[in-house]
């Protein structure tokens, strides 16, 4: 996945490949949350598709549901989607920084071994 310590570091090309293709991984897993959200909120509390992307949406945002939720289990989605969006928001990130932190402690131990 990532090169050897004792590889050299990858070419900016190469790098920005790789960044690209993490940054698609956590696209892909923030989307991935996003259908989730919408099939709990379209078929544990009855709402019409928009209207569950749009209380997906705002909670994987962080910014809360727009919806009264009126169903017990749709409560219960909710809270634990709510949990479940905090910790993608916090992979995401990571998945996203993993090259750009791992190409930093490459070339900061390069340059150890080099003196």
């Amino acid at each position: 996945m990532f090169e050897h310590r004792k590889q050299p570091l990858l070419s900016r090309r190469q790098f920005l490949i790789r960044q690209l293709i993490y940054l698609f991984i956590a696209i892909a897993i923030i989307f991935g949350s996003l259908v989730m959200g919408m099939l709990g909120y379209h078929f544990l509390e009855g709402l019409a598709w928009i209207d569950a992307l749009v209380n997906a949406a705002m909670l994987l945002g962080g910014m809360g549901p727009v919806n009264e939720l009126h169903t017990t289990g749709g409560k219960l989605f909710a809270s634990f989607y709510a949990l479940y969006s905090g910790i993608v928001f916090l992979v995401s990130v990571g998945v996203i920084l993993a090259p750009l932190y791992h190409r930093f402690l490459h070339h900061f131990h390069l340059e150890m071994e080099e003196s």
